[in-house]
């Protein structure tokens, strides 16, 4: 079977070694949306899937058409690639004719591998969008005016509706529908919405780029009358606050822009477009909307109809022509928005007067559905909340003056269902105030909603509180997910600050598919980028916090390696290159000082732990501890990583400057805060672990370095971390790397304050904002972020499973599980870009049982423990003296073996 990305072909195979074997055609260009591809040469990708072990792929061919019907005859009139000798299976360039915008792409691909070669792959497809601003046909239609509904001091306006009828006179071959609603948008066609998509489209900074969104209604579009209907909420465009308008960026009332085109059976088209044709109106049930503050419905002003053909719109508006918002129109490549679960209350308590309260039993982001029967004018509140107070009420204080608040008003007409369509909230407990009847659990739904991105990773352990962790992380990864990587979901924040990622999205490419997703977040740091340079601490930059600092915007670079190293597609690097070294030099002109010290920081260890959980009872965490020493050693590892992107962009003339820059500041770094007492300036746990893990230390200090370190973990730390969010990234993997995984597993298993494992026994579902979220003052302690997750979750794949990508995302994997505690076994998977990984292992006191399963075309090293060479079976034979092992060598009670693709079972001696 072959897949493409986001497009799925079946294959059968010819050769009879190749029987079981099918090739799976895993991507073009983009997941979820290939009927409006903007790129001008997409990627296509497939993986193989097989039993056949050591599969390797030496050739492919692809051929490109423009019809199934030229694609079934083999003709390949866009782009016939002929055969290739290559191993590549990822990111294969489109090389064929210029496409334009509309066209109809049809492909498929053979390989030609070790084992034989196979058939051609069933027909996949994408579809071009519009590629040109010239396509746009239409303009811009809104209302740019406040209606008596609006709330302009709380930033809430009304829902602005717009319809428009049609009647089509020929037989419909094709109708695509593309549209731009901005802030938020919902279509209809002929009272049915289209898409089950939510909160669309993602968010940008539109006045650098307005992302539309494609939809193919060829079946609901027919020969005859029609309606359109488009729901414009506010979403970003209108900020949700507009009394500081030197901090937010808002963009002007919502506003729209649509076409519909259709192709007709007789080859002649048509295109439907947004003017002042359309009707609209502010005077429906959605009252006010957005993000912080809720969404207020009076179902007693709901139009039935509204979208259908026959409506009687005569006391609507003309819609008006509308200032068009300024950005670039680009075709959303990463995934929707949508109701990704429905969860049910695990407890509703009753508070008298009509009143309850829902518990969910999980912190989530998203919105309740809800079934209610009462009299005309009835108005039910839902407030939301992440925990209750000690008397058993809501508590939040944490949310500022988000209100989190909706509101429904009854028609009176029996059983009414409701749920908000542009608001979301973040919470476990839902007060419900005004409600009539008893207030059943199966009445409210809580929904779910983050971007729709497929779970790729699985990690289980015999360590129960390693898996809560896990789980925790996961919910509160995705609740973060909303068209851009969010900090929070429920306070008047839910902003992209760049800090909060730099290698936690690392760790989250192992639980999620979100390369599209983070490819999207990158194209909004470089349009955030200044003229002169600077990159803002928050991208979209919906605040205006350009602080100037290497830690927050420096996530830029991590973002791009991470996304390099796990998918392989080096235009990343390409495309962000120039603007990645701009912001390098303009740090380095501005805040460089004559000693050679980056002096410029904002944060320093944002967020570390107070000494004891009293300590920092009621203390307001919001304070700044700028630290040169941390900027100066991220800009020493920058320098690394750029001096290594030169190279693989073919930038090879920057690399002396780099690699010259990086060896200048590391002897400025250790001048300035090296103490000969063998640490680094503060002698905080944070300053030793940067210069150990950038390599910052001299050699000959390293092990003393080392020992510095756990000695501050395990004697002044009492066995436990000290570290905020800078400190966090580099936790894991540098005690693992200087030989005490055992130390980093006792972090990771700890329950008392700080740790991961002391918000799990206090009661957290996802992970918090402060190691001290139990009692820390609430103007700033978010219940569901993830920013403290640091490297735990890449030390949960690479290091405790042994999923590693050693050589060009995952073509060499190397496997080196660490055995630690009192862990006896771990099983996790990761569906990479090859395909899908396992690692399995059991150990008890004399045996060591791993189960492995490594990708078509892809290799892996493994470290396998045992006591001697001959002990190491595998199906039940000695690998000693059998062709399929390479044995590399021994060290430390393990043997490294290379191994080609296909599943192993092993058993060894300890």
């Amino acid at each position: 079977m072959v897949k493409t990305i986001g497009l799925i072909l079946l294959l059968s195979l010819s050769s009879f070694a190749f029987a079981q074997t099918r090739v799976v055609a895993l991507r073009c260009e983009l997941l979820h949306n290939p009927i409006g591809i903007d790129v001008a040469q997409p990627r296509l990708s497939w993986k193989i899937d097989t039993k056949v072990r050591n599969t390797v792929q030496l050739a492919y061919h692809i051929l490109v058409a423009s019809s199934k019907d030229k694609l079934a005859q083999d003709i390949g009139d866009l782009w016939d690639s002929d055969k290739v000798p290559s191993a590549n299976s990822i990111q294969a360039i489109y090389a064929g004719k210029p496409l334009k915008s509309r066209n109809e792409c049809f492909w498929k691909v053979k390989v030609y591998t070790n084992k034989g070669e196979s058939e051609w792959s069933d027909v996949a497809g994408w579809t071009m969008g519009l590629l040109s601003y010239k396509d746009w046909t239409g303009r811009w239609i809104g209302f740019d005016q406040y209606f008596p509904t609006d709330n302009q001091v709380e930033g809430r306006l009304s829902a602005r509706y717009f319809r428009k009828e049609l009647a089509l006179t020929k037989r419909v071959k094709k109708a695509t529908a593309y549209v731009m609603g901005l802030g938020l948008y919902e279509l209809y066609i002929d009272g049915e919405k289209i898409g089950d998509q939510v909160l669309a489209p993602s968010p940008t900074d539109y006045t650098q780029n307005v992302k539309y969104n494609v939809f193919d209604v060829t079946d609901v579009v027919k020969q005859g009358k029609h309606a359109l209907g488009v729901i414009l909420g506010n979403g970003r465009f209108y900020a949700m606050r507009q009394a500081k308008p030197y901090k937010v960026k808002t963009f002007g009332f919502p506003k729209m822009q649509l076409q519909l085109m259709i192709t007709y059976e007789d080859g002649t088209s048509e295109t439907i477009k947004t003017d002042d044709s359309w009707k609209g109106t502010a005077n429906g049930p959605i009252l006010a909307n957005n993000e912080y503050d809720g969404e207020d419905y009076d179902a007693r002003k709901e139009f039935h109809g509204w979208a259908d053909v026959g409506f009687d719109d005569s006391a609507w508006l003309q819609a008006e022509y509308v200032q068009e918002p300024g950005g670039t129109f680009e075709a959303q490549l990463n995934g929707q928005m949508k109701v990704m679960q429905d969860i049910l209350p695990v407890n509703i308590a009753k508070k008298g007067n009509g009143r309850y309260i829902l518990d969910f039993g999980q912190n989530f982001s998203g919105w309740v559905k809800m079934k209610v029967k009462g009299r005309s004018g009835q108005k039910i509140t839902l407030r939301f909340a992440e925990s209750l107070d000690e008397n058993g009420e809501l508590f939040v204080t944490n949310l500022r003056d988000a209100k989190a608040t909706d509101t429904y008003i009854l028609r009176g007409e029996g059983v009414e269902e409701w749920e908000p369509r542009f608001t979301y909230h973040g919470f476990r407990y839902v007060e419900v105030s005004d409600y009539t009847g008893e207030a059943a659990k199966d009445n409210f739904i809580g929904r779910f909603v983050y971007d729709d991105l497929e779970t790729v990773g699985t990690f289980e352990s015999s360590n129960t509180l390693l898996n809560q962790i896990y789980k925790n992380a996961w919910w509160g990864i995705a609740s973060n997910y909303k068209g851009m990587p969010v900090d929070c979901p429920q306070r008047n924040e839910r902003q992209p600050w760049l800090g909060d990622r730099p290698i936690s999205a690392y760790g989250e490419n192992f639980l999620f598919d979100n390369a599209n997703f983070y490819i999207k977040w990158l194209e909004d740091i470089r349009l955030a980028q200044k003229a002169d340079g600077a990159i803002p601490d928050v991208a979209p930059a919906f605040w205006r916090y350009y602080s100037d600092n290497i830690s927050w915007p420096g996530t830029y670079l991590f973002i791009a390696d991470m996304l390099y190293q796990q998918t392989g597609d080096i235009r990343i690097l390409d495309q962000h290159y120039p603007a990645m070294k701009k912001w390098m030099h303009y740090m380095q002109a501005r805040y460089m000082n004559e000693a050679g010290i980056i002096t410029k920081d904002s944060y320093g260890d944002w967020c570390f732990p107070p000494a004891t959980i009293e300590e920092g009872r009621g203390v307001i965490a919001d304070k700044k501890y700028p630290s040169a020493l941390i900027s100066t050693a991220y800009y020493y590892h920058l320098l690394t990583m750029m001096s290594r992107f030169s190279v693989l962009t073919g930038n090879n003339q920057d690399r002396a400057h780099f690699d010259d820059a990086a060896l200048k500041m590391k002897k400025s770094f250790n001048a300035t805060f090296y103490h000969q007492e063998e640490f680094y300036g503060n002698n905080t746990l944070t300053d030793n672990l940067l210069a150990y893990y950038f390599g910052l230390v001299q050699p000959e200090s390293r092990a003393d370095l080392a020992q510095r370190i756990v000695t501050i973990i395990e004697k002044e730390n009492n066995g436990h971390l000290s570290t905020g969010v800078i400190g966090t990234q580099w936790l894991m993997r540098s005690l693992t790397n200087m030989g005490r995984a055992d130390l980093a597993y006792k972090l990771a298993t700890k329950t008392t304050y700080p740790s991961w494992g002391y918000m799990v026994e206090n009661g957290a579902t996802t992970i918090w904002e402060l190691w001290n979220g139990n009692t820390a003052h609430p103007k700033m302690n978010s219940q569901n972020h993830v920013m403290m997750l640091g490297d735990l979750l890449v030390w949960y794949f690479e290091h405790l499973a042994g999923i590693k990508s050693a050589d060009n995302a995952f073509q060499t994997i190397v496997m080196k599980p660490e055995l630690v505690g009192d862990l006896t076994f771990v099983n996790a998977s990761y569906e990479s870009v090859r395909g899908l990984i396992k690692s399995h292992w059991i150990k008890s006191t004399s045996s060591f049982e791993w189960k492995v399963c490594i990708p078509p075309n892809a290799k892996a090293i493994l470290h396998i423990p045992a006591k001697d060479l001959p002990s190491i079976r595998e199906g039940g034979q000695t690998i000693q003296g059998n062709s399929t092992f390479n044995v590399l060598g021994s060290e430390n009670g393990s043997f490294a073996v290379e191994i080609g693709s296909g599943s192993y079972e092993f058993k060894t001696k300890l």
